[in-house]
């Protein structure tokens, strides 16, 4: 039975799937949840986001300390993650939101140490096309988060976030895109876990697919249907393209009737999803 390795996506940490844990390792399934480049213990803060007095504009021009982090250091950090908890054998993979490019790159690069990849409301953008390029298509135009990103990301390095803002508008927007089925006391408690800046290396990186690699890996998309910031239409689309470009392996597809945020919302009912995926692995 494979091990669960869950990933986390941008501004979150590992700490966001303490509430799904309990019900797997209940099932008997080993789960373990790592921090992505760039994020949790590996995060870094700028400047502007606890110096004092706070300095909006700031937010919106300095360069940020994980500008440097690209796909290629999120992945290698993920296959050190994935053979720690596997002791190398296969682990099934779960990659939220922005780390679906980085699981995409490490089932590419060594698919023996993915027993199923799971897409969480995830990005999984096709060979040579990177998650950024899906943020500017037609299905994309209505979701909640690009408005809300602070300065250009080819000047910070970073897809920014403000936590720091009194704005009470903003921190309402910030709600309604990750967290809007979230009980509010818990949102707001994860919203002060959140790092403000996630490297936009990694959504820029780009893998080329084949057949031996990405292609031969049992894989299941979980859709969540009432998310506001990767919207339904461009999850569909992502699935579509896969089963287009492999169709000897096609897409698993659930669904969910949920935000951006399951793990926090509807824990059981993502883990009675998530358990038997893999099992055989």
């Amino acid at each position: 039975m494979s091990a669960l390795v869950l990933v986390h996506g941008f501004w979150h940490g590992s700490w966001c799937w303490s509430e799904v844990v309990p019900y797997t390792v209940a099932a008997g399934r080993l789960t373990v949840a790592v921090d992505m480049a760039g994020h949790g213990l590996y995060a870094r803060r700028p400047r502007w986001f606890t110096e004092q007095p706070y300095d909006p504009e700031k937010a919106g021009t300095e360069v940020s300390p994980v500008a440097d982090v690209t796909l290629d250091d999120a992945a290698e950090l993920l296959t050190e993650q994935i053979k720690r908890a596997g002791g190398g054998g296969p682990v099934t993979v779960v990659a939220h939101s922005a780390a679906g490019p980085v699981l995409t790159r490490v089932a590419q690069q060594t698919p023996e140490l993915v027993a199923h990849a799971v897409y969480l409301t995830a990005y999984m953008p096709p060979s040579d096309v990177s998650a950024a390029a899906y943020t500017r298509i037609p299905e994309a135009a209505d979701g909640l988060v690009g408005p809300l990103l602070k300065g250009d990301p080819a000047q910070t390095g970073a897809l920014r976030l403000d936590f720091a803002t009194d704005d009470a508008a903003y921190r309402q927007g910030l709600y309604e895109a990750f967290y809007g089925d979230v009980d509010r006391g818990l949102a707001d408690a994860a919203s002060g876990l959140l790092t403000p800046d996630s490297p936009g290396g990694i959504m820029m990186g780009t893998t080329t697919l084949t057949r031996e690699g990405w292609g031969s890996v049992p894989r299941t998309y979980i859709v969540c249907t009432n998310d506001q910031a990767l919207r339904p239409a461009v999850q569909e689309k992502f699935i579509a393209e896969a089963d287009a470009a492999f169709p000897g392996n096609p897409t698993s597809v659930v669904r969910l009737d949920a935000s951006h945020s399951p793990f926090f919302s509807m824990p059981g009912e993502l883990a009675e999803i998530l358990i038997p995926l893999g099992r055989n692995g």
